[in-house]
């Protein structure tokens, strides 16, 4: 018989219900897993201050100085925004004082940093998405995901290379419009819209579900020479006219990836960021930015992969290894499979 899951919330009825705050839904939860110690939900509470805090000078950048570059660059090759320094160091240092979490991984740190040898967590981060869109006022966001620490003898044995079959809870907040935070814990995906007023995520999106078929696609088309011939003939059937398929798909592409699959999420398409001869690996990060969107959607009921494979089912290589990324409705995401495999 197999151990009960400590790490997974249980999806308990308070906690569905429309206006819960995120901290009940968190402790519902744990109430709703025997043996639960409350260090997983004491990990979650402090990701969300993390991000509550980084919101706060993100609404803030323009009158904070807060926008621009801080004139170094990451171990990407990609200059670093002061609004990228702020929010790794705001998750980190929470993260740190919080305890719970033994180590990071972080698209602004080099190297993964263990924060407590005592800890039974790992956190994989890509604190401030869509850097380039900061300055000009267009939604940018946090991806993380949790794993469990593998600590014998106080030594780290195992860190964040770890396949996303593995993740505990995965999660995006996007700074928008409004700011929300979708999460699961492994019993689908919830999504919470930030309350200014009060300071408090509360539940406004219960149970969400991708479409299994959408009418939208998104792609850099900016690409178009760089991309082999099956990802052309893809983009030339999405786009052509086929009313018996609902074709063409229109086209939303706006360069933040929380921002397009946020969208995708929602309303069902497809999201593609598939290989060319620039990026010939791909260009997102498998940890801490593929591995947690493709969790997040197999848990609303779609689907991701790197145009053939399963992005979950990769076993990562490197900290900060590089993927092509598919993710959204399952219909749209097979049809973009067989062009890839020659099935079209």
């Amino acid at each position: 018989m197999q151990p009960p899951n400590y790490d997974s919330l249980s999806p308990a009825a308070p906690s569905s219900i429309v206006g819960t705050s995120l901290e009940a839904h968190i402790m519902a939860g744990m109430r709703g897993s025997p043996g639960a110690t409350g260090e997983f939900a004491t990990l979650l509470n402090s990701i969300s201050l993390a991000v509550r805090l980084i919101h706060t000078r993100v609404r803030a950048a323009g009158l904070a100085g807060m926008l621009g570059y801080t004139g170094e660059t990451n171990v990407q090759g990609e200059k670093v925004q002061k609004l990228d320094a702020f929010a790794n160091d705001v998750l980190c240092t929470v993260l740190e004082r919080g305890g719970r979490c033994a180590m990071v991984a972080s698209e602004e740190l080099d190297q993964a940093r263990v924060l407590s040898e005592t800890g039974k967590y790992i956190v994989c981060f890509d604190p401030l998405d869509g850097s380039s869109n900061i300055d000009v006022n267009i939604s940018i966001g946090t991806i993380f995901c949790i794993l469990r620490a593998h600590n014998v003898g106080g030594r780290l044995i195992e860190g964040a290379l770890q396949s996303g079959e593995k993740i505990l809870a995965a999660g995006y907040v996007v700074y928008g419009s409004a700011t929300t935070l979708f999460l699961s814990t492994g019993n689908g995906v919830q999504g919470f819209t930030l309350d200014p007023g009060v300071g408090e995520f509360f539940l406004s999106h219960p149970d969400v579900k991708c479409p299994s078929r959408g009418n939208t696609y998104s792609i850099n088309e900016g690409n178009f020479g760089r991309w082999d011939d099956r990802v052309r003939r893809w983009n030339a059937w999405i786009k052509g006219e086929d009313k018996a398929r609902g074709l063409p798909y229109g086209h939303r592409y706006v360069g933040s990836l929380v921002a397009d699959a946020h969208r995708t999420l929602m309303k069902g398409g497809i999201f593609a960021y598939p290989a060319d001869s620039k990026s010939p690996r791909g260009k997102l990060r498998l940890l801490y930015e593929a591995n947690p969107m493709a969790y997040l959607f197999e848990q609303a009921g779609g689907r991701a992969t790197n145009g053939v494979d399963r992005i979950l089912s990769i076993e990562p290589k490197g900290l900060h290894e590089r993927t092509p990324l598919v993710l959204g409705s399952t219909d749209d995401v097979l049809a973009f499979q067989e062009f890839m495999t020659g099935k079209r």
